[in-house]
């Protein structure tokens, strides 16, 4: 029996749970496909409830993982844990393609819920020139969309998620639908009052996070409780004080009567009626039985992750589409991105050895971009910012990241310490055209598909951005009253993966012009008018902020305007 739906939804994660809680909620019967297994909201893979003592290898990844090759991609992540594993893809088993002087990061998660499970949670809108930055300068494809046409859906999406930030007033990082921030701590406060002080376009900011603190009505009803400050976010947070697919989107889907989840099922391509010019479902093979078979609908959201939903067009081949579902620009691939760092900063903040801080808060600090207007001697276009924290007592127990047991720990605990800044670098990559992934010709995975090749560096543009990153921060630092500054800057010879933050985008940008572009202003294709591609995919540039809140504002105006399409019978 042929199993049809009004929308399939591929993936589960940030965009695909908002996918499904629009469509649902406007009455769809929405069925959902996520390659990961089930996981329940609160349920036995969460470990946020576990004291560290009750963490097996007191929360130390097993040594064998490395003698095994196992994790490469994350285990240096201070955040993979024997109480986060669970949450991130091994990539042994789920390998990728690259050239072997452009080794590449690709950090996945496999599991109903995605990567929502265990991101950031920084939420920061993209500013107008954000959005006008390709056209002004030539890079890569000009954004079909402004600010203006995100704006009420950046409102509406944070309005949902919750997010807990302070009102800035900044054009460079424009406020929105806020509930109590997080506090900044003394010492974050005295540089960031310095930093005001002595320049007008540096600020340093409390981070803008998708921890509740306000819960609304809607919040609540969805089992959501305010942000507890321990500092457990990776490990699922049974609360449901962070956004998550499992807390939030999910939820108010499956309360309509509406979604389907399909669970363990990778999508292997996507159906093409070459007659009807649509798209008409997904192939899909099962994780554990290796079995193949189909599901259909009226129009199909890829929400899959930039890479993985790049990688389906590829393998979606047809008479029509040679080289790709979508692909008559010959764009797909093409244009991918990614954060960069390349610097880190360290130092001490003089003065509050007596102060400390209660909780262990979800979030960071934050200085802005403000490079957006290239400077006469800057010899680079496009900007950063700064991740940025201040730790305080780091060489005591009383962080609860550090081992140590009884009287020492506790006596160590009150022996006045200095506060010490940590900032790191967040750049802005350019959009180049040579930087793309691509199917292997023929090595596969274990259920017959292509594996992804990724062939991508960054530039001379982004080299110099790190030198100067390195001169601004000491600048800053030295300026906001820091002694003993250190700054670790990467050489000009080491290699910076693509998709060390995480933060891949591209493949599949959105333009005006069909001949130069994938999708259109509403992410969907050019070629094919009932098919979207809602998440990093859809980017034609990367900016310096975190860019999860612009996926899901593209996502819920996307579906709004395919809710109009459907309703007038054009898809």
């Amino acid at each position: 029996m042929k199993q049809k739906y009004d929308v399939i939804v591929v993936g589960s994660g940030i965009t695909g749970g908002w996918a499904a809680k629009e469509f649902c909620e406007k009455g769809y019967n929405t069925l959902v496909i996520e390659r990961g297994r089930h996981v329940e909201h609160g349920g036995e893979e969460y470990t946020d409830m576990q004291a560290p003592w009750d963490i097996e290898n007191r929360n130390k990844v097993p040594e064998i993982f490395d003698e095994q090759g196992r994790y490469q991609t994350i285990n240096d992540k201070g955040y993979f844990k024997n109480a986060t594993k669970q949450f991130f893809a091994d990539d042994k088993e789920h390998p990728i393609s690259y050239p072997d002087d452009k080794p590449v990061r690709w950090v996945r998660s496999y599991q109903l819920g995605g990567r929502s499970v265990t991101w950031g949670r920084q939420v920061l809108r993209w500013g107008p020139k954000d959005f006008i930055a390709n056209a002004k300068d030539g890079h890569g494809i000009p954004w079909p969309i402004g600010y203006d046409d995100l704006a009420p859906w950046y409102d509406y999406v944070e309005r949902f998620i919750g997010v807990s930030a302070n009102r800035d007033g900044l054009d460079v990082l424009p406020d929105g639908v806020f509930q109590k921030p997080w506090e900044m701590s003394c010492a974050e406060q005295y540089i960031a009052k310095n930093i005001a002080k002595h320049y007008d376009d540096r600020r340093l900011i409390i981070g803008r996070a998708a921890n509740i603190t306000e819960p609304t009505p809607e919040q609540m009803a969805l089992g959501r409780a305010p942000c507890q400050a321990r500092s457990y976010c990776k490990r699922g947070c049974t609360f449901g004080a962070y956004f998550s697919s499992l807390s939030a989107t999910l939820p108010a889907a499956k309360r309509t009567g509406k979604l389907t989840i399909v669970t363990d099922a990778v999508v292997e391509s996507i159906l093409y009626d070459n007659k009807q010019q649509r798209v008409t479902g997904v192939n899909i093979v099962d994780t554990n039985t290796k079995q193949t078979r189909q599901y259909h609908a009226r129009t199909v959201f890829l929400c899959a992750s930039a890479f993985a939903s790049v990688q389906i067009l590829l393998n979606s081949t047809s008479e029509h589409f040679p080289n790709g579902l979508a692909n008559s620009s010959g764009m797909l691939g093409h244009y991918i991105m990614d954060h960069f760092s390349g610097v880190v900063a360290h130092a001490e903040v003089p003065g509050y050895e007596d102060k400390f801080a209660y909780g262990r808060r979800p979030i960071a600090t934050y200085i802005p971009n403000y490079r957006h207007e290239k400077l006469a001697d800057a010899n680079f276009v496009r900007g950063y910012g700064y991740q940025a924290t201040a730790q305080h007592r780091r060489n005591t127990g009383t962080h609860a990241k550090k081992a140590g047991i009884g009287a020492a720990v506790k006596d160590a605990s009150m022996q006045p310490q200095p506060w010490r800044f940590l900032a790191i670098m967040y750049g802005e990559m350019l959009p180049y055209f040579s930087n793309r992934i691509s199917l292997h010709p023929n090595k596969k995975d274990q259920w017959g598909i292509p594996l992804l090749h990724v062939d991508a560096e960054i530039h001379e543009n982004e080299r110099n951005m790190i030198k100067r990153a390195s001169l601004d921060i000491v600048e800053m630092l030295n300026t906001a009253g820091c002694t003993d500054i250190k700054v670790n800057q990467v050489p000009d010879d080491e290699h910076i993966q693509i998709g060390d933050r995480i933060h891949e985008m591209g493949g599949a940008c959105m333009g005006a012009d069909p001949k130069t572009s994938v999708l259109n202003k509403w992410a969907q294709s050019h070629d094919v008018p009932n098919l979207f591609v809602t998440d990093g995919a859809c980017m034609s540039s990367c900016a310096t902020q975190n860019p999860s809140l612009t996926y899901m504002a593209i996502t819920a105006r996307a579906v709004d305007y395919a809710d109009k399409l459907l309703k007038q019978g054009v898809i």
